[in-house]
């Protein structure tokens, strides 16, 4: 299990499995965030406490979640479940302790331009802390 919270510990998350991959995105907001995410549903693998204040971007489709307190951005999640009710929810592995994910490799995801994934360069979450 993965644990990771806020800086002022008041947004708390947990990943009951290990990702397999984080992805850095170079979209609009998450290039300002800075986050690393890893992904799977709310209340399956990934379960969130705690208060959160929301910025929904342009498209509806996701909002970012960051503590009030100390302004950490915490996760984003789907605005609307699916109807089969499985909310897509990514947690930033940033906020975790980096010995603990220090390995996992690092996907490059293009959201500004060509709304694609990019080629894998091997470097892994280690190689982004510094």
């Amino acid at each position: 299990m993965i644990k990771g919270s806020c800086h002022c510990g008041a947004v708390s998350w947990t990943f009951d499995k290990r990702p397999e991959t984080v992805t850095a995105c170079n979209c609009t907001l998450c290039r300002r965030y800075g986050g690393l995410w890893a992904y799977d549903y709310e209340n399956e693998a990934i379960t969130l406490s705690g208060p959160t204040s929301v910025y929904v971007r342009g498209d509806r489709e996701i909002g970012f979640h960051f503590c009030k307190e100390c302004g950490c951005v915490c996760y984003w999640r789907g605005i609307e479940a699916p109807a089969d009710g499985r909310r897509r929810v990514a947690v930033n592995m940033r906020l975790t302790e980096p010995e603990a994910i220090a390995d996992i490799p690092v996907k490059h995801f293009d959201g500004l331009d060509k709304f694609e994934p990019m080629p894998f360069d091997g470097r892994c979450v280690r190689d982004h802390w510094f």
